[in-house]
């Protein structure tokens, strides 16, 4: 399969997207992590986001997709992304198998890696590291991104660039360990072109809404689980379901939030003291 740069074109000035992350379906429905079933939750926020959403124009799927990385639980997360209608972009964590994901998830044109949406450029890199937590970009993907770049430079275009792990730190000692490795390198790259706007991604199950010189910095909330923000070691959180909508705006403003499930009764393990 080759990489695919997908032509979405909005109906009106705005591109209008969703954040669906770190699902951690298992292998069989009803499968749980940390005490809460993840099929259960994926399927009320996927029914929160058609309620919400008027219109989607694309679905990102930004890691952690599968538990350990099983070829059912994909099939499974293909069907409940396919219940809104949309193209989906799609990213490997690091608990996903990578290969797998393309078996199962991959068009015939490839995975969506980039994403030609009028005045936006939506460029997507793999942060994962096979057989490691934490997160790294590496040469080609950086070349990747910056041919990306020049290319929306040339056209006049926005860009939001989309990975899985972090790229700064979050204030959590134990998940700062997991940030991209060579962010340093990233950040140049980004640093060289007026065109970017946002950096999105997943891994951190928490919602983050931040700036580096200009350029939004933004992660969202699990489909599951959710991490207690601002701790030192590993710590759950109360907090439930929920995904990031996405308004990208054709003078390069963009307006976004964090929507969850509410009224709805998950069952999670406070107590955990970690599952990577």
């Amino acid at each position: 399969m080759t990489s695919a740069v997908k032509q979405v074109l909005p109906e009106g000035d705005s591109l209008h997207l969703v954040q669906i992350t770190d699902t951690h379906l298992k292998e069989t429905p009803g499968g749980c992590l940390e005490g809460m079933d993840t099929d259960h939750s994926l399927d009320h926020v996927i029914e929160l986001v058609k309620r919400e959403r008027g219109r989607v124009d694309l679905v990102l799927g930004t890691g952690d997709i599968s538990d350990h990385g099983s070829e059912a639980a994909y099939r499974r997360a293909d069907d409940y992304f396919a219940r809104l209608d949309a193209p989906v972009a799609w990213l490997p964590g690091n608990h996903d198998c990578a290969d797998t994901m393309r078996q199962v998830l991959a068009t015939d044109d490839g995975f969506i890696r980039a994403v030609d949406g009028g005045h936006w450029r939506i460029i997507l890199l793999n942060s994962q590291v096979p057989g490691e937590v934490g997160g790294e970009l590496g040469a080609g993907e950086l070349e990747w991104l910056r041919e990306n770049l020049v290319a929306a430079a040339d056209a006049g275009q926005h860009c939001l660039v989309c990975l899985h792990h972090q790229p700064v730190p979050m204030g959590s000692d134990w998940i700062d360990e997991q940030m991209v490795a060579d962010r340093e390198q990233f950040f140049a790259v980004l640093d060289d072109f007026d065109c970017v706007r946002c950096v999105l991604w997943g891994h951190v199950h928490q919602q983050l809404e931040s700036e580096r010189n200009g350029v939004k910095l933004m992660s969202t909330p699990s489909s599951c689980i959710q991490f207690e923000p601002h701790s030192v070691n590993f710590k759950m959180d109360d907090q439930p379901p929920g995904y990031r909508w996405m308004a990208l705006n054709a003078d390069g403003s963009i307006d976004s939030g964090v929507s969850r499930v509410l009224g709805v009764r998950f069952d999670v393990d406070l107590n955990s003291s970690g599952y990577l």
